[in-house]
């Protein structure tokens, strides 16, 4: 853009000859040469030709001090990164008008953006002046926000000692204090943030959002607390949502499910038009074996518009299928068109469609999907492993993951499915290498430490190695039952009964596994139990009738 300056002059010596000369000496028409250069100034910004378009605007400026020329200037400088033009020119506006509060406040936007902090005190003050003068109720709220113009300042610290200095005056006010814990917070100074957001509550008891803030300051140190304060603000303000929702979400992290599932579903009813709302309820409720809840409440999420129905869809064909709705899952799965949940539907649907007999449409689907990306690469291949497994072929389903394999040979989900396969069939040296190579990548992979560390207990070896494999796995997952199921068949296998019955009686309250059931069975019977054994056995046949660890399990004590 360099070389347009020349040209610049150029025309303009051409098109004005007289130019330095007095208006009445020359004759010049001023309002037309104006016109002409503000037309000049425009063309040229619009055509990308920033520095000629700053030319014309900055002599327009010089010649003509009129204060909107000038603001218009500034505007340009800043846009084409001359800043300390810009200032200048902000400078001369409020020299040309003192009392312009548009000039100040473009003059402490661009101190802002040229980080020149120490200059804005005066200026600021100013401006919060006249904007609680102008309009006390507007400036309030605006308060809110005042942190926004600082949002690209790195010296966040910097920032919360300016705030320090010009927000005394408003301190009666709730935003204020809520300005400051956003500075806080901003500056990595929580206790100051939780002080002044504790401010804010004091002098506005019932503001959610100084609430919500409040607690998730608290939640960082202290979770259990913060779920404390937010249930007793939500007890005394009923109809704070926000509130209610933080409250829900801090339930979920704290793993406290049942409390989150219940206030989801209370949520629910009270916002029935919600997304945010509604989905976690539905997950909640799922994952509680709660399908009709779950179904309703994606049911009625897919009313709603404007939102992304692919999950829905899914997950409404994975409950359908659960249910032996086979077609209405089809079509569900069909409705889903893409994202990352496309390659499981198309999945999930080549296997009902090989259970409906349509082998050659099953396959004929799975041709047809494309994997963009690794992941939905890695899909289809597990897909493509699970449509023969379901046929009955597990050394045809492992070749299809040792070929997807071959493509991506670091890919967790793929390993740890072939090892698991490999297992199946007995191919335990491959097992282990698939497993070992997965934890190279992961190492803090619970399931693969689960899996080698049961592995190795099931088949009665290296019991030390696979005490600390389960270890590790139960730090990393201390509630997953089947890694509980894993540690108390270790203990089995080494002789400690009591230790064992223990860890499994944990794991079946857990989850009601028919595997766990036939672990727990076989302790209770070596440790003389046999007609609690029996009634457990009988209990997980009536539920899971083809599970064929659980029945061989009871054959070996009841032939």
């Amino acid at each position: 853009m360099r070389r347009l300056r020349p040209l610049f002059a150029l025309s303009f010596a051409l098109a004005f000859p007289a130019w330095a000369a007095p208006p009445e000496a020359s004759g010049e028409d001023l309002l037309g040469r104006t016109v002409f250069q503000v037309l000049i100034g425009e063309l040229a910004l619009r055509e990308g030709a920033v520095d000629l378009s700053l030319q014309a605007w900055v002599d327009l400026a010089q010649r003509t001090r009129d204060p909107k020329v000038i603001a218009r200037a500034a505007e340009i400088a800043s846009y084409a990164g001359n800043n300390a033009l810009a200032l200048q020119l902000v400078r001369q506006w409020q020299a040309i008008e003192p009392d312009s509060v548009e000039a100040r406040r473009v003059q402490i936007t661009l101190l802002i953006q040229t980080r020149q902090l120490d200059a804005l005190p005066e200026l600021l003050t100013a401006q919060l002046a006249s904007d609680n003068a102008a309009d006390p109720e507007a400036f309030a709220s605006s308060l809110l926000h005042l942190n926004r113009m600082f949002v690209r300042v790195p010296e966040k610290a910097a920032v919360l000692r300016l705030l320090d200095q010009v927000l005394p005056p408003y301190l009666g006010l709730p935003e204020a204090h809520f300005a400051l814990a956003q500075g806080a917070l901003a500056a990595s100074d929580e206790q100051r943030a939780l002080d002044e957001a504790g401010a804010a509550l004091r002098l506005k008891p019932g503001w959610e959002t100084a609430a919500v803030l409040q607690a998730k300051l608290l939640e960082r140190r202290a979770p259990a607390q913060a779920i404390d304060f937010l249930k007793g603000f939500t007890k005394k303000y009923p109809a704070a949502q926000e509130a209610r929702l933080a409250l829900a979400q801090m339930l979920v992290a704290g793993k406290r499910l049942d409390e989150a599932r219940g206030l989801y579903l209370q949520l629910a009813r009270d916002f029935p038009e919600q997304p945010a709302v509604l989905y976690p309820a539905a997950l909640l409720a799922l994952q509680n074996d709660d399908r009709s809840t779950g179904q309703q409440l994606l049911e009625q999420l897919l009313q709603l518009p404007a939102i992304d129905k692919n999950n829905i869809h899914y997950l409404l064909g994975q409950i359908a299928q659960e249910a032996g709705q086979l077609e209405t899952a089809l079509e569900h799965f069909r409705q889903v068109n893409g994202g990352e949940r496309l390659v499981p539907a198309r999945a999930r649907s080549a296997i009902i469609l090989l259970n409906q007999n349509k082998r050659e449409e099953a396959l004929a689907l799975l041709h047809a999907t494309s994997g963009r990306t690794p992941a939905e690469k890695s899909q289809l291949f597990l897909a493509q492993a699970q449509l023969l497994r379901e046929e009955g072929k597990e050394a045809a389903a492992l070749d299809a993951l040792l070929v997807g394999l071959k493509q991506l040979p670091d890919d967790v989900d793929l390993l740890y499915d072939a090892a698991l396969t490999a297992e199946r069939l007995g191919r335990y040296a491959d097992m282990e290498r698939h497993l070992r190579h997965l934890l190279s990548l992961q190492p803090e992979h619970a399931h693969a430490l689960n899996a080698l560390g049961y592995s190795l207990a099931d088949r009665n070896l290296r019991l030390d190695e696979a005490g600390d494999l389960l270890l590790r796995a139960s730090r990393l997952a201390p509630e997953d039952p089947f890694i509980m199921d894993s540690l108390g068949w270790l203990q089995y296998r080494q002789g400690k009964l009591n230790e064992a019955l223990q860890t499994l009686r944990r794991a079946f309250q857990l989850k009601g596994d028919p595997e766990i059931a036939a672990h727990l069975g076989e302790v209770l019977w070596q440790l003389g139990q046999q007609d609690e054994a029996r009634a457990v056995w009988q209990n997980a046949l009536k539920r899971s009738p083809g599970n064929t660890t659980l029945q061989a399990t009871v054959r070996k004590f009841q032939p």
